[in-house]
């Protein structure tokens, strides 16, 4: 099958090391200066594209947090052709790091992953702008699990050649009021790195697969 041209634009962009160290100067009272990784995995590679994703405040750089991933695809439906679908990991410890470390990238396993259902975005393209959009789908909410505790995300991004906005924010369950993120405007990430090579390898393999 082959891969939406969009999609694969939209994984380009989104493939890198990100800081948003000039919003963390110009505000430090409400936006943390975080780093951001964002890499291909082999994973899904037959219809979408696949980016592990994990961050970290620049002060402890050896603590990254929230590990995820995010799957590009198209579906068939007319009203959300394209689409970016979240999955958490069973054992997120497992793969902390591997915004650094390509090789635990590549030995990522469907069974130690979790499908999250609602935790899916409409991706959308802007008018008039090399910008792609990805926006909660109507009535579809976020959960995961949270050492042992049910969580709630709302989710949320918007990506260029060279900068990535991250709308993410926490929802308090009981009050569905955000308590943390992007509570006042979305992170805005500034890409340091390019992992777009690596993304080629993956479709490089999915063609050698093919013949």
């Amino acid at each position: 099958m082959s891969l939406n041209p969009t999609l694969v634009v939209l994984a380009r962009m989104m493939a890198g090391e990100f800081d948003n160290r000039e919003q963390a100067i110009a505000d430090p009272v409400w936006f943390v200066h975080l780093r951001l990784w964002q890499r291909p995995v082999p994973l899904f590679r037959e219809d979408s594209l696949t980016l592990f994703a994990e961050q970290s405040n620049v002060i402890n750089p050896d603590q990254p947090y929230r590990q995820r991933l995010v799957r590009l695809m198209q579906t068939d439906r007319p009203e959300a052709p394209l689409q970016a679908q979240y999955y958490a990991f069973k054992n997120p410890s497992a793969v902390k790091g591997a915004g650094l470390k390509p090789d635990i990238l590549n030995a990522i396993t469907l069974e130690q992953i979790e499908f999250l259902p609602g935790c899916v975005l409409k991706i959308t393209s802007q008018p008039g702008e090399n910008r792609l959009v990805a926006q909660p789908m109507p009535d579809c909410q976020c959960f995961f699990s949270y050492q042992g505790n049910k969580a709630q995300v709302q989710l949320g991004f918007a990506a260029n050649p060279d900068t990535f906005e991250s709308y993410d924010k926490g929802i308090d369950i009981a009050t569905q009021k955000a308590t943390w993120g992007a509570v006042l405007g979305p992170y805005r990430y500034t890409k340091r790195r390019d992992f777009a090579a690596e993304l080629f390898a993956t479709e490089r393999a999915i063609e050698g697969e093919n013949q």
